[in-house]
């Protein structure tokens, strides 16, 4: 019974030791914040592996907007205005903003952007923001419908009408 109560006690020793070198990691400002320095480690394991958890539950979620002109029209303005900043237009480079975030967001048109992730995928992305990205949630900021009519947008973003192009490029 001695050798268990001996391991037991390791046990816990070595816990405490993890818990005050962990506390004293990011108290002492040891921990990389910048948005240039590379992430800890499990950092990026452990946040993609709980996403991917939670993305899968509303992966399915039907949309209750559909994929028509008008609708891509509109999500094409929401994108401009409150998208583009960080995930960039057709045929244009990405902003300064873009460039300086950790880590970078994708530029969600170039290659398949995000056309083969389902429109409740990236509904769920667009209402609740995605941690430790710069990723922002829209909800209560946008109306879901704005946010569906963004989300049949980028699912399509590979075969949009001309008028949805021209909305997207538009100046104001």
């Amino acid at each position: 019974m001695g050798v268990s109560k001996g391991v037991v006690i390791g046990f816990v020793a070595a816990l405490v030791l993890l818990a005050v070198g962990a506390y004293c990691y990011f108290s002492f400002g040891l921990a990389p914040v910048a948005t240039a320095s590379k992430p800890i480690l499990f950092e990026r394991y452990l946040a993609h592996r709980a996403l991917k958890a939670v993305i899968a539950k509303a992966a399915d979620t039907p949309s209750p907007v559909d994929a028509s002109e008008p609708n891509l029209k509109n999500g094409a303005t929401v994108y401009r205005e409150n998208c583009a900043v960080c995930h960039g237009l057709p045929g244009q480079e990405m902003s300064n903003i873009a460039k300086g975030e950790f880590p970078k967001p994708p530029h969600l048109f170039r290659g398949k952007g995000v056309t083969d992730d389902s429109v409740g995928e990236t509904f769920w992305k667009a209402q609740n923001g995605i941690r430790l990205t710069g990723m922002p949630g829209f909800r209560g900021l946008l109306t879901e419908t704005q946010l569906w009519q963004v989300s049949q947008l980028l699912a399509n973003a590979d075969k949009l009408p001309d008028s949805v192009k021209q909305e997207l490029n538009h100046k104001e």
